[in-house]
């Protein structure tokens, strides 16, 4: 079974720095029906203007992905990191026993956007930590990426989680497929371009609950970049 949101129909927040559109509750955005997907909790689409951020506030007990699209964040953090995430970086901050952090478009200029995506650690009070990696274009081109795994496998960044998160591109007219394991969920979520998901049509913005398929279709109407989690 596949169940499509689509882009139009996430939360928002907009202010004066911010546009913000929410695939799951967050903040002020509350839909009952929409309150995360397994360990899967937030996917937010943030577009921040040049010098503007989020002021240092805390965390605990999340495992917090930034995958930085457009311009570049500065982040702080209470543990000591310090450090810029650029285009085709993502970094996954563990947030633990409690942490707090500071992220702002580190340009003058220039707007960034970027996904914050959370999931659920399998377990309480984990000692917060930090990891950073470049996903060049090529990695991902016309094949699936990984970029976090429970157990770190070579390449991929660490998340507390029976999860894969995986990227992937197509060019216009190229077709991608993902067999899952029995028992697993998928979240199809469309970062860029258009794409057709077993014949769904899906859009930069959409995203898709999958259960039960005995295999997914990927085909690009356009340049396309996917992020598929693979989850317990």
């Amino acid at each position: 079974m596949i169940l499509i949101r689509r882009h139009q129909e996430r939360g928002s927040t907009n202010l004066s720095w911010l546009d913000s559109r929410h695939t799951f509750s967050f903040g002020g955005y509350h839909d009952p029906q929409h309150m995360g997907f397994g360990s899967l909790r937030v996917i937010n689409e943030d577009r921040v203007t040049a010098g503007a951020g989020f002021p240092t506030h805390g965390h605990r007990d999340m495992e917090i992905m930034t995958y930085v699209l457009e311009g570049e964040l500065a982040h702080r953090d209470s543990a000591g990191t310090s450090s810029v995430i650029r285009a085709g970086e993502v970094q996954r901050m563990s947030a633990g026993t409690g942490i707090s952090h500071s992220e702002y478009n580190n340009s003058t200029d220039a707007g960034a956007h970027f996904l914050q995506i959370w999931i659920l650690p399998e377990r309480s009070a984990i000692t917060p930590g930090y990891e950073q990696r470049a996903f060049g274009a090529d990695g991902k081109a016309g094949k699936w990426q990984l970029i976090a795994s429970r157990d770190g496998e070579p390449g991929s960044l660490t998340v507390h989680q029976d999860a894969k998160i995986y990227l992937a591109h197509l060019s216009n007219g190229a077709s991608l497929e993902f067999n899952p394991q029995p028992k697993r969920k998928l979240w199809v979520h469309i970062v860029r371009g258009e794409a057709r998901l077993n014949g769904e049509a899906m859009s930069a913005g959409d995203g898709a609950a999958v259960t039960d398929e005995a295999m997914l279709r990927l085909i690009a109407s356009a340049p396309t970049e996917i992020l598929l989690f693979d989850l317990a």
